[in-house]
């Protein structure tokens, strides 16, 4: 079985759907019989150990992400391939160009709705570009052979909209690199704090839906002895005396180390189709404090952390409180375990390779039950 995958959303410090593919990339090459090949957007032809980059300009001001303006490159590509399927990872010009390879070869076409288009849509723009994007979404991923959705909530958003053929598939961690074994007990001295600091991180991109500044909010109203670290590219500059900054892209094992040497993850997101990093800090054996919006509230148990109510930055800081009170490290060791049994990447990729035979008609059952 040869899969061809192909997203924009792959840049030097691009986030879930990067993780996605490379996770997906380095365990398909284990299987006898599947040849794997990527699709990116790169500044010319060039490929790598299975990874070919396709032209596409620069995006203004966006930490290098490319944006492809032309079906025929990434079409031609396809061909020259031969894949038995393709899977897209974005809603854009890559897109229509699977389903046109798809049908010139003959061959499904799955498509991952990593991105809730529609509501990013209706927050920047307003509610009747959210409306217009929501027909545009439905005529896209309804012409899909098949679509995985990486939570319960985007599934139904998708059905909501008129889509078929819609399949929750979550996403995995890698609990290698992610564990607690990362924690370093001098990261607090290295960051001017006590040992009996409280330490709070949050990784990520500085994006608006991470909605820092409630975070922001809830390190204000906490104070001492509670600190918050911000970890990833696009954080702010302006921030309370208990809040450190490190203002840069971080790699995998820089951020476990951090995230496994905190107390706790706080994500104030409202509108994660995942939330791929509370995994993460679940792995690095932290619970978490997270908005009970999107998928937050599907992947964080009540055994490895707690929800509060989104937007609200004093109930956020009473939830993390409450916390405190009591065996936080008893929450961080069962949300190790939590994702150990749920979300492995091996698990993960056998998941999408029963849904790839279902399409390509060599399985009789789906992997997952169609919502």
């Amino acid at each position: 079985m040869h899969i061809a995958d192909m997203t924009m959303f792959y840049a030097p410090a691009s986030g879930g759907v990067r993780t996605y593919l490379e996770a997906k990339h380095r365990r398909l090459r284990l299987y006898s019989g599947v040849r794997h090949s990527v699709l990116v957007p790169g500044a010319g032809y060039r490929e790598q150990a299975g990874i070919y980059e396709v032209p596409a300009p620069l995006l203004p001001f966006a930490k290098g992400y490319r944006f492809p303006l032309r079906r025929a490159p990434w079409r031609q590509q396809l061909q020259h391939l031969q894949p038995d399927l393709i899977e897209v990872g974005d809603p854009y010009v890559t897109a229509w160009a699977a389903l046109d390879a798809g049908r010139r070869l003959n061959i499904p076409v799955v498509g991952f709705y990593h991105s809730d288009l529609p509501r990013l849509a209706t927050k920047r723009v307003g509610a009747w570009c959210g409306e217009r994007v929501n027909d545009y979404v439905a005529y896209l991923y309804g012409q899909f052979d098949r679509v995985l959705a990486p939570s319960q909530i985007m599934a139904e958003k998708l059905l909501r909209l008129g889509v078929k053929e819609v399949f929750v598939q979550p996403l995995g961690v890698d609990l290698e690199v992610f564990q607690p074994t990362r924690r370093d007990p001098g990261l607090k001295r290295e960051l001017g704090l006590s040992e009996e600091t409280r330490l709070m991180i949050f990784a990520g991109r500085g994006a608006r839906e991470k909605n820092l500044h409630i975070l922001l909010e809830v390190a204000r109203r906490l104070g001492a002895p509670y600190h918050l670290l911000l970890v990833g590219a696009d954080m702010p500059h302006r921030v309370p005396d208990n809040v450190t900054v490190i203002n840069d892209f971080q790699p995998a094992a820089a951020v476990a180390r951090l995230m496994a040497s905190s107390d706790v993850l706080l994500h104030a997101g409202d509108q994660e189709t995942f939330g791929l990093i509370v995994l993460e800090a679940m792995a690095c054996g932290i619970p978490v404090v997270a908005a009970r919006a999107g998928a937050l509230a599907e992947i964080v148990p009540f055994s490895a952390g707690r929800l509060c109510r989104p937007n609200d930055a004093r109930a956020m800081a009473s939830t993390v409180r409450e916390l405190f009170k009591g065996d936080v490290a008893r929450l961080g060791r069962q949300a190790r375990q939590h994702v150990e049994a749920h979300h492995a990447w091996d698990a993960v990729v056998a998941g999408l390779l029963a849904h790839y035979h279902a399409v390509l008609g060599t399985a009789e059952l789906p992997v997952a039950v169609n919502v």
